[in-house]
């Protein structure tokens, strides 16, 4: 493994609802002294619609996230060489996962050519974490923050969620990874946590890679 510990230049968490994907690209970003790309849900004026109807309003909810995506990106192009290290709480190709679970088939076909007249080309991380945490794990943490309109969640859609990013991310080689069981460790709360993960950071260049420490016994 290399020993270089010069930061990455681009960084991306990713992983299913509840995981900690936010608070951790905000703590990189804080680490790094780094640019924020963060998704923003609170502007997606359909999300609460989708949670309370999916089958009506997944559509234009996932279209306004692909856009936003897309936009969000693209501005990142342009100012590339400008910002030393960027961290980002989203991979556009993980837009089509959210796309392949909640549009049927017409909607699907109808998303995919918007995606290909988008002509969308996102930079190449120099490192993605995928954080990974069991279905009730997710459920407790999605409680616990509060969120209103993501209590009213389906648990079978968010099971078929973590098994669809689990998926998507056995075949991933488009960048490095490092896949983190985050289910008992507090990669917020925790500065021991934080700091072995980002020790990791530090040095990986490629490859696929695992961080699953102990929890620290009381």
């Amino acid at each position: 493994m290399s020993t270089d510990k010069q930061n990455p230049h681009y960084v991306v968490v990713e992983g299913p609802i509840g995981v900690g994907k936010t608070s951790l690209a905000r703590r990189l970003a804080d680490s790094f002294g780094s640019d924020l790309l963060l998704e923003d849900p609170d502007s997606n004026p359909f999300l609460e619609r989708f949670y309370r109807n999916p089958r009506q309003a997944a559509l234009p909810a996932q279209l306004f996230f692909l856009f936003q995506r897309a936009q969000q990106l693209q501005e990142m192009r342009q100012d590339d060489m400008f910002a030393p290290v960027r961290v980002a709480d989203f991979l556009l190709a993980k837009d089509r996962l959210f796309a392949e679970l909640t549009l049927d088939e017409d909607e699907l076909r109808l998303y995919q050519q918007i995606y290909e007249n988008l002509a969308i080309d996102p930079p190449r991380p120099d490192l993605v974490i995928y954080l990974q945490a069991p279905v009730e794990v997710l459920r407790q943490r999605i409680a616990r923050r509060g969120i209103v309109h993501e209590q009213w969640m389906d648990a079978a859609y968010l099971s078929r969620l973590a098994e669809s990013y689990m998926r998507f991310f056995y075949d991933y080689t488009d960048a490095p990874l490092l896949i983190v069981n985050a289910a008992e460790i507090d990669l917020v709360g925790s500065d021991v946590d934080y700091e072995l993960l980002l020790e990791r950071v530090r040095t990986l260049r490629s490859g696929r890679h695992y961080f699953n420490p102990m929890p620290m016994a009381m």
